[in-house]
């Protein structure tokens, strides 16, 4: 790792690319925020660290360390932007990726519509081989039945082959094997091999995901490599690491050995962010709430750890119904995407009511009062109208917003075809997308179990701190956070990240029938192969450390909780205190336990990380007061006044800590704007975050 020197976060979102620069020995942090590149990301990414050290009059040359994270994985999947990809598996099973499972995301729809699969069926290729449940050989390995197939690939220029044999994540050597044999067929194509992209029971999710992971490794390859020869060009000496969806970063070899590890990663830093500021206020309970300019995403984290998951779904065909997209086995954050950001666009459905989203302006051409070609009105137009942005504010001024083409665009697509004024129609706008998110976040908590009124939100983003309060009060929470630098706050959680990798291994077996000689063995196997990652980014034998968990069921189901196991309890073979915390985990989840049935263990996960790096929240430097801070006023619509009232407007950089308001208000910051209803108070603490919560009632 780079000891002290400065460290750069970047996070490339659908319309902005946030950027941060750290330094450890000062504490000081610097922000950014430039329009994303979709044509070639880098170029965005390249401009802002150019920018952000010219604005910190720091050398390249004092910069130790870039990390980054991308949605490149996820659009190019979402997309169909990767490469030309082959799938090879056992005999038989060509065809599982149209199979799938026996669950409907609607049960009722008879002309449901599931995603394409990734690999046409003329691409799926079988080979006569077959391996037992327990990993022995059934029926052995004839490579020569894949001379066809590899004519066929060679012929159709594949660039990518997934490999994914019944069974090989007990017993890896056939599909090693195919691997090897492939490779000397197809020596520039890209091959990733289940075994090792997800060593996990069910064929189907471990399909889906080894092919999601070959499908975008050479565009992948590509990026990271443009990428570092532009950071190498501007004299920047540190490497380049990579966000991992499960909050966790990486050095770029491993990344782009397995891909789809980053399809969540820039999410997972503005909850690594989250988790940062509720550990320092002593906050147990917390909904990250994340709206950028493209979707809004909602985490809980539970004492300053992200709850996580290893299920996700990408390119679904709805956005908001579970099933009904490529489903993958990564570990990643368990966030909701809402689907709603600044740039979602506004229209009308088919009985005529407001409709946001899912579709997006994006950054180019953007809402319409970016003044880049847009003419569809968005939530960033609507918040304009409002009056929660200033014209000449956004971004500090540096970015202008044109009033004149929010308002024609919303008048044009809401108003006028729905017989709607200017300022209903941009009401209409904001009070759809915000009660959108808040029954979204509402249900998100639900399936966990967990009532939202015991949390406190921290909101980030460049739109969360706009819509936050109002959220809050649809949820109940009555006590939000808005950080300093909300707007860049996946960036700079970024910087908070260790340098991890988690690995999983499937092994499905009875508690009562577990050798527990057997799973260390299986464990310290992966523990070998992590610490030899991490020695590669720099982390030292003495700084390593190591975290399992298990994923156990009752015998007979189909779907299993996780849980914390301490390597003591498998080390001293202590099988009562495995079921006791398969027990607490399971009645967590689903409010009981079962009084009868046999506990079986289905999955290990292995993280083996470093240290979390140095990083502190800058101490507020200024001491002024409310007044002080006051720099105008303006007409705001307000749902509890049911119209427009004048507001006082605040520059945060002015207001010190202890320093304090009433609602309605405006508190306006380069990278975000929070607006503070009537019936709240804010106070600003040492870290300069501002804290908003109900007045007390009379």
């Amino acid at each position: 790792m780079s000891g002290e020197r400065m460290r750069v976060g970047v996070d490339i979102g659908g319309t902005f690319t946030d950027l941060a620069l750290y330094e450890p020995a000062s504490g000081r942090l610097w922000k950014e925020k430039v329009l994303t590149t979709p044509d070639d990301p880098s170029e965005g990414v390249l401009t802002g660290i150019d920018l952000l050290l010219s604005r910190a009059g720091v050398a390249p040359a004092d910069v130790g360390m870039v990390i980054h994270g991308t949605t490149l994985v996820a659009n190019a999947l979402i997309e169909r932007k990767g490469a030309s990809i082959a799938l090879i598996t056992t005999r038989g099973f060509r065809d599982v990726l149209e199979i799938g499972r026996e669950m409907r995301y609607d049960t009722y729809d008879l002309a449901i519509e599931m995603p394409p699969p990734l690999v046409e069926r003329d691409l799926r290729f079988e080979v006569t081989e077959r391996l037992g449940p327990d990993g022995s050989v059934i029926e052995p390995l004839s490579l020569d039945s894949l001379g066809e197939a590899l004519r066929v690939m060679r012929d159709r220029g594949i660039q990518a082959v997934g490999i994914c044999l019944l069974h090989s994540y007990r017993n890896p050597a056939h599909e090693q094997a195919v691997r090897d044999h492939v490779r000397r067929y197809l020596p520039e194509a890209a091959i990733a091999v289940s075994s090792e992209v997800i060593a996990e029971l069910g064929e189907y999710e471990r399909t889906n995901t080894t092919l999601c992971n070959a499908y975008v490794q050479p565009l992948f390859d590509r990026y990271v490599g443009e990428l570092e020869h532009g950071i190498r060009e501007r004299g920047l000496p540190g490497r380049l690491y990579l966000m991992l969806s499960d909050g966790g970063t990486m050095h770029p070899e491993a990344a782009q050995r397995f891909p789809i590890r980053l399809v969540q990663s820039g999410p997972a830093g503005g909850v690594q962010a989250a988790a940062l500021i509720g550990r320092l206020l002593g906050e147990d309970r917390v909904l990250c709430f994340d709206m950028g300019g493209t979707t809004a995403k909602a985490c809980l984290v539970e004492d300053s750890r992200p709850v996580r998951t290893t299920e996700f779904e990408v390119a679904r065909v709805w956005r908001f119904k579970k099933g009904s997209g490529l489903p993958l086995k990564v570990p990643v954050v368990n966030m909701i995407e809402i689907g709603a950001g600044g740039g979602s666009i506004a229209g009308l459905d088919s009985l005529g009511f407001t409709q946001v989203g899912p579709e997006s302006a994006s950054s180019r051409p953007g809402p319409a009062c970016y003044g880049l070609g847009g003419d569809r009105p968005t939530v960033t137009d609507a918040d304009l109208v409002l009056g929660y942005l200033a014209p000449d504010r956004f971004l500090g001024g540096d970015m202008p917003l044109d009033l004149a083409a929010a308002e024609r665009a919303i008048m044009r697509h809401v108003g006028e075809p729905a017989g709607l004024g200017l300022a209903e129609a941009a009401r209409s706008i904001f009070e759809t997308v915000t009660e959108n998110m808040a029954q979204a976040a509402m249900i998100h908590a639900l399936e966990m179990g967990k009532r939202l009124s015991d949390y406190t939100m921290i909101a980030i983003g460049g739109a969360g701190p706009v819509h936050a309060l109002s959220i809050a009060r649809r949820l109940g929470i009555r006590r939000v956070i808005c950080p300093s630098g909300a707007g860049v706050a996946s960036a700079f959680g970024f910087l908070t990240a260790p340098i991890s990798f988690e690995f999983v291994q499937s092994d499905v077996c009875r508690l009562s029938e577990l050798r527990f000689p057997n799973v260390l063995a299986a464990l310290s196997s992966l523990r070998g192969q992590g610490e030899a990652l991490l020695r590669e980014a720099g982390v030292g034998a003495a700084e390593t450390m190591v975290e399992c968990r298990c994923a156990a069921r009752y015998a007979g189901q189909g779907y299993q909780v996780e849980f914390e196991v301490p390597l003591a309890i498998l080390e001293q073979g202590r099988s009562e205190e495995l079921r006791a915390r398969f027990e607490a985990a399971y009645r967590a989840s689903y409010g009981r336990t079962e009084t009868s049935g046999e506990i079986e263990t289905v999955t290990w996960l292995l993280k083996v990380r470093g240290p979390d790096p140095a990083f502190r929240l800058p101490l507020a430097e200024v001491a002024g007061g409310a007044e002080e801070a006051r720099t105008g006023q303006r007409q705001v619509y307000f749902r509890e006044t049911s119209g427009n009232v004048e507001v006082p407007v605040y520059d945060r950089y002015r207001l010190g800590p202890g320093s304090s308001c009433t609602g309605p208000a405006i508190v306006e910051e380069r990278e975000s704007t929070l607006v503070l209803p009537p019936g709240w108070r804010l106070c600003v603490d040492r870290y300069n975050n501002l804290i908003a919560e109900p007045e007390p009632q009379a």
